[in-house]
């Protein structure tokens, strides 16, 4: 991403580290995504001078194209999916072609689940693996490295396939991605020491079907009473959670939980060492 400095020195003098999230989308369940009412495309992540996306679903290549500063494929040093659906790693392809430069480097990191790679359901080309310089299979609370960027996995997700959150470690920060699941005790250990917690949030009322398996405004009360974050960000919208106007929600969650809890939008940019 051009115009984001990395630690260092300019004229003798240190130059702060800096670190950002980028949301490329806010979109969550079928319809939001289907109709783009939201936009889809994950999250892009500048820190410890690497650039990563997170979850790159439908459209991550147009945002990419048009973000300012514009974010280029080629400038990637990594790709991150939490788990195989389509709103999560659709445009994964595309992003290892660009990446890559059409496989004419070989380059780059992809950091997966196994069933995100093998089997039936798997989403990423096998032609295209051969481009990238490395392919790191995800499990369950174990730490990974892509340069002097850390991150480590949470528990298991309760989700209908392979799923885990990403935690990154920036000093003693900790900004954590709880993605789709299901509310289970596990959560609460697991992100205990969260600085930021960035929440999926399909919708602010309960399902009518308990075999449905993402949060509610019900959970996200509960997580964020146990785990105290700084700072939550409740994103990935259904089409109920945007007739309830997530901003709203977030106000009244704040208020009630007296916590800074916000509402991502697209394109909304956060300073993670803020």
């Amino acid at each position: 991403m051009n115009g984001i400095p990395e630690t260092g020195q300019v004229n003798g003098d240190p130059v702060p580290e800096m670190a950002c999230l980028k949301f490329l989308g806010t979109a969550g369940a079928r319809f939001v995504v289907a109709k783009q009412l939201r936009a889809s495309g994950g999250a892009y992540i500048s820190a410890r001078g690497r650039q990563i996306i997170l979850d790159p679903g439908p459209g991550t290549i147009v945002k990419c194209a048009t973000s300012r500063p514009r974010i280029d494929p080629a400038e990637l040093d990594g790709i991150v999916l939490t788990h195989a659906h389509i709103d999560h790693s659709n445009d994964v392809n595309i992003l290892i072609d660009g990446m890559t430069f059409g496989g004419l480097k070989k380059r780059g990191s992809l950091f997966a689940p196994r069933e995100c790679l093998e089997g039936k359901n798997a989403v990423v080309l096998n032609y295209l693996k051969s481009y990238l310089d490395k392919i790191v299979i995800l499990e369950a609370e174990q730490s990974y490295e892509l340069g002097d960027l850390r991150f480590s996995t949470s528990v298991r997700h309760q989700h209908p396939v392979e799923t885990y959150g990403i935690k990154l470690e920036l000093g003693e920060r900790r900004i954590s991605f709880m993605v789709d699941t299901k509310n289970f005790p596990g959560l609460f250990q697991s992100y205990r020491d969260s600085h930021i917690l960035v929440m999926n949030v399909v919708r602010d009322t309960p399902f009518e079907n308990a075999e449905i398996m993402h949060l509610t405004l019900k959970d996200v009360k509960a997580i964020v009473t146990a785990i105290k974050p700084q700072k939550t960000i409740l994103t990935h919208f259904g089409m109920i959670m945007l007739k309830a106007k997530p901003w709203l929600v977030a106000q009244s969650l704040s208020e009630e939980l007296g916590r800074e809890v916000i509402a991502a939008s697209d394109g909304m940019t956060v300073d993670l060492l803020e």
